[in-house]
């Protein structure tokens, strides 16, 4: 019995901790209105680069494991939970497009983007990248808040 109370225990206690860093995590403003107006190209953006070789195999693993959690009805936070219960897709993918941007470069995202320029621009802001043409060394920089 101590057992059960022990794995239940550290379970919950991960849950509360997994919370906490999605609440911090969360990207600021009206960034969900946002990532659900650029849901359709952004599920494209997804499978495009989870298909190209070009991208290393640990960010295509994450992207996969990303397009199976977004296919399955069950949400990590109930949808009941305010703030952070419509918003923990978006949060997830955004954490998940942050590293894949900085190991595959922001060319391939822009590459395989099927959107608007303005839509880039978009999802940049929900990544906290900088995934516009560059102007300078190239290098992917963190964005500059509005």
């Amino acid at each position: 019995m101590t057992l059960v109370l022990t794995i239940a225990l550290g379970l919950a206690l991960t849950y509360v901790v997994l919370l906490a860093a999605l609440l911090v995590t969360r990207p600021r403003g009206n960034l969900l209105a946002e990532a659900l107006r650029l849901l359709p190209d952004l599920l494209r953006l997804l499978r495009r680069l989870a298909g190209d070789a070009r991208v290393p195999r640990a960010a295509r693993v994450r992207l996969w494991l990303l397009l199976g959690y977004l296919a399955i009805p069950i949400d990590l936070v109930p949808d009941f939970v305010p703030v952070l219960g419509y918003a923990d897709d978006a949060i997830i993918v955004s954490l998940v497009l942050r590293s894949v941007v900085r190991h595959a470069g922001a060319p391939v995202v822009r590459r395989h983007w099927p959107g608007t320029d303005d839509g880039l621009a978009a999802l940049g802001c929900l990544t906290g990248l900088q995934l516009s043409q560059p102007h300078g060394t190239g290098r992917i920089a963190p964005a500059t808040p509005a």
